[in-house]
């Protein structure tokens, strides 16, 4: 019985020993985040690594400042639901990044909506960046809602507050309020010609 308890104590410390809190992104240009997302698989082209830090992070700069985000979290989530503020709870700076790098064209990663505490007040949710095809466990997190706007990253699997579930569903959900481009001038042109004359004799 002591034999079985020293073990479950040992693979106990050493479970907890692979959990670390997320890092910091400093910069949009991130060396450490950048070569992270291209270690991810042989197949990710190191630009669209550097693409992935650059938007994740100026997005969160960027909405900080739009939603005039204040600290902590919770009371910024409390003055969203109360109306003083038009943003910033955690499915909106995921929805806001999702979109963000939905914009771009991606050929080696692809991304994932994430959530931990579903359907419960601690619910979170985050964008996770994978190699196309690779499994979501094996991903990095991208979570701008955690410091009000500081872009922070980290593996799946390692976070030590959050036990992240991806949600393909809520994924499709987002992407869908994306806005069509609006079409070129000439191609309104086309669009406004009358139709020709179909009749036949």
């Amino acid at each position: 019985m002591a034999m079985m308890a020293l073990a479950f104590a040992i693979s106990a410390s050493v479970a907890q020993a692979e959990k670390k809190d997320p890092a910091f992104a400093t910069s949009a240009n991130d060396l450490v985040l950048r070569g992270r997302i291209a270690a991810l698989a042989p197949s990710i082209d190191p630009e669209e690594a550097g693409r992935i830090a650059e938007i994740a992070y100026t997005t969160g700069r960027d909405l900080k400042r739009e939603w005039r985000v204040v600290w902590p979290p919770g009371l910024q989530n409390f003055l969203v639901n109360t109306g003083q503020r038009k943003g910033g709870l955690c499915f909106q700076w995921a929805e806001r990044l999702l979109l963000r790098l939905s914009e771009q064209k991606w050929e080696t990663v692809e991304f994932h909506w994430a959530e931990s505490f579903e359907t419960t007040a601690s619910e979170h949710n985050v964008i996770v960046v994978t190699a196309k095809g690779q499994a979501f466990s094996r991903g990095i997190i991208l979570d701008n809602w955690r410091y009000g706007g500081r872009l922070v990253w980290g593996f799946v699997p390692e976070d030590p507050h959050y036990r992240w579930h991806e949600n393909k569903t809520q994924f499709n959900r987002v992407l869908s309020k994306r806005v069509a481009p609006a079409p070129s001038p000439s191609a309104a042109a086309s669009s406004n010609a009358p139709a020709p004359n179909r009749q036949t004799r």
